[in-house]
C-alpha cells in the first residue's frame, strides 16, 4: 500500500499542471459548455465539408482540394488540446505526464507550421487560377497539388522536431503548473531554470522566418492577382475574383494575426493571459470560422450541401 501510494507521488510529482481555461472563472460551467458546443461544432462543420468536398465531382478542384487539408488541420488542431481540456475539467485532474507533453506540443507545432504553409499554397492556387487561367490545369494538376500538400505537412513536422526535443530537453525546477491549457512552447520556457535566452532567440528567428516565407508569398500572389483584377474589363470577372479570394484572405488575416502576436512580439507585450487568450482565439475560434467563411460564402459548397440534404430527403420519403 505504502509502496503504491509512493509511486503515485512520483508520477505526480514528475507530471506537469495544466492550469486551463477554467480555473480562474466565477463562470467555469458556461465556459465550459461553450467550448464543448464550440468543439462539436468544428467537428460537424469540418467534417461535412470535406465528405461534400470527397462526394461531389464539382468539387474535385484544386481549391477544394486545399480547404479539405485545412478543415482536416483544423479538426487536428481541436483534437489535440481541447478533448483532454474538457475531462480535465470534468474529473478534476488536470496532470499531463512528461512524454504526453511532448506529443501534445509536437503535434501542434506541426500543424501550426503546417497551416502557415497550407495558406500560402492556397494563395499561389488562386494566383495561378486568376493570372493563369488557360494553363491552370495544367500548372495546378492533382500531382502538384498533393506535391505541395506533402510539403507543407513536412515542413511543419520539420518545424514540430526542431522545436519540441530542445524545449522538453531543459530542466524544469520553477514549477510544474503551465498557464496554459495544453503544452505550448513558451508557457514550458518560463518553468525551466535553465539559461533559455539563446535558445529563444534562435525559435524567434526560426519563427520568423516559418511565418515570413509564406506571407511573402501570399502577398505576391495577391499583389498579382490584384493587378490582373484591375485590368480586367468584365465587372462580372472582378466580383467572381474578389468573392473566391475574400475568403481566403478572411482566413489568412484571423490565422497570421494571431500568430505574429504569438511568436514575432517581444516578450515585453506578452502575459500568460494574452497569450492563452490569443492561443483560444487560433486554436479554438478559428476552426470554426473557417468552414463557416468557406461554405456560407461559396455557391458550389451551398449547392452541394442542398444536392445531398434533397437526396437524403428524397430517400427518406420512398422509405
Amino acid at each position: 500500500m505504502k509502496q503504491t501510494m509512493w509511486l503515485e507521488n512520483q508520477t505526480l510529482g514528475t507530471d506537469f499542471i495544466l492550469l486551463g481555461l477554467f480555473s480562474q472563472s466565477k463562470y467555469s460551467t458556461v465556459f465550459y459548455s461553450l467550448v464543448f458546443i464550440i468543439f462539436l461544432i468544428v467537428l460537424t462543420g469540418n467534417t461535412t465539408l470535406i465528405f461534400l468536398i470527397q462526394s461531389d465531382s464539382h468539387l474535385h478542384t484544386p481549391m477544394y482540394f486545399f480547404i479539405s487539408q485545412l478543415s482536416l488541420m483544423d479538426m487536428m488542431y481541436m483534437f489535440v488540446t481541447v478533448p483532454k481540456m474538457l475531462l480535465d475539467q470534468v474529473i478534476g485532474i488536470h496532470n499531463i505526464s512528461v512524454p504526453s507533453c511532448g506529443i501534445q506540443m509536437f503535434l501542434f507545432v506541426t500543424l501550426g507550421a503546417a497551416e502557415c504553409f497550407l495558406l500560402a499554397a492556397m494563395s499561389y492556387d488562386r494566383y495561378v487560377a486568376i493570372c493563369h487561367p488557360l494553363r491552370y490545369p495544367i500548372l495546378m494538376n492533382h500531382r502538384v497539388c498533393i506535391l505541395l500538400a506533402i510539403v507543407c505537412w513536412f515542413l511543419g513536422s520539420l518545424d514540430g522536431f526542431m522545436l519540441t526535443p530542445i524545449t522538453m530537453s531543459f530542466s524544469f525546477c520553477k514549477s510544474r503548473e503551465i498557464q496554459h491549457f495544453f503544452c505550448d512552447v513558451l508557457a514550458l520556457l518560463k518553468l525551466s531554470c535553465s539559461d533559455t535566452s539563446l535558445y529563444e532567440t534562435l525559435m524567434y528567428l526560426c519563427c520568423v522566418i516559418m511565418l515570413l516565407i509564406p506571407v511573402v508569398v501570399i502577398l505576391s500572389s495577391y499583389s498579382l492577382i490584384l493587378l490582373t483584377v484591375y485590368r480586367m474589363n468584365s465587372a462580372t470577372g472582378r466580383r467572381k475574383a474578389f468573392v473566391t479570394c475574400s475568403s481566403h484572405l478572411t482566413v489568412v488575416i484571423l490565422f497570421y494575426g494571431a500568430a505574429i502576436y504569438t511568436y514575432m512580439l517581444p516578450p515585453s507585450y506578452h502575459t500568460a493571459e494574452k497569450d492563452m487568450m490569443v492561443s483560444v482565439f487560433y486554436t479554438i475560434l478559428t476552426p470554426v470560422l473557417n468552414p463557416l467563411i468557406y461554405s456560407l460564402r461559396n455557391k458550389d459548397v451551398t449547392a452541394a450541401l442542398k444536392k445531398v440534404l434533397w437526396s437524403e430527403l428524397v430517400l427518406a420519403n420512398f422509405q
